[in-house]
């Protein structure tokens, strides 16, 4: 295993070129070269398990591997309901885009990225291939500065409905948070919910389903 001198904190601007870098890089595996999405093997988010088995479509890909199996985990009747319809209509968020597998590490918060001898360093990945904006889905807990962004979107520009989609992403994460930690993370998920939906949530209250 490969040692690393881990210290200091990664330049804003070098960490956005190198992570565009990364994600326009030819894909390593030759299902994602044949424009699948997935990983060879499941992996983790956290504690979570975090299916990868190959798909050709990203929609499809993460309608099923994404939101529905964290819904899934989540049991809860408000969810699933305003979930439901999300997945139903995901097609419409990605309207006018094409989708290519990018390598992701998956997990990109501030916890799992550093310097090392000066240069942008990632780690502790929940790695799989996918849309590269998907990348963003942690970018709450990130610390991401204007100079990050200008130096990744000056290698991959924006694309129509990027902030639509941002939220998709991020909700991916707050639903993991919600399974993972509990009620804190409830109001978030409804919010999101509801301005990719445009349905009201039930006051933020918890239906999440108990065995008898």
């Amino acid at each position: 295993m490969e040692y690393l001198n881990f210290g200091g904190r990664c330049d804003q601007a070098a960490l956005g070129h190198e992570l565009a870098k990364m994600h326009l890089a030819e894909p390593a595996v030759e299902e994602a070269k044949q424009g699948n999405f997935g990983f060879p093997v499941d992996n983790t988010i956290g504690a979570t398990p975090q299916p990868n088995g190959w798909m050709d479509n990203w929609v499809d890909f993460f309608r099923e591997r994404r939101l529905l199996h964290q819904l899934r985990l989540a049991n809860d009747a408000q969810l699933t309901k305003m979930g439901t319809k999300l997945a139903d209509n995901l097609e419409d968020l990605f309207e006018g885009i094409t989708v290519k597998p990018s390598i992701l590490h998956g997990d990109l918060w501030s916890g799992n990225l550093t310097a090392v001898d000066g240069h942008p360093s990632v780690f502790d990945p929940a790695t799989y291939y996918g849309h590269h904006e998907a990348e963003f889905g942690m970018s709450w807990c990130a610390s991401f500065g204007n100079k990050f962004y200008e130096a990744y979107h000056e290698l991959i520009p924006k694309e129509p409905g990027f902030e639509r989609r941002k939220k998709l992403y991020l909700l991916y994460h707050y639903l993991n948070h919600y399974n993972l930690f509990g009620g804190g993370y409830y109001s978030q998920c409804t919010s999101l919910l509801s301005d990719l939906t445009g349905e009201s949530s039930a006051g933020g209250v918890s239906s999440r389903f108990y065995d008898m």
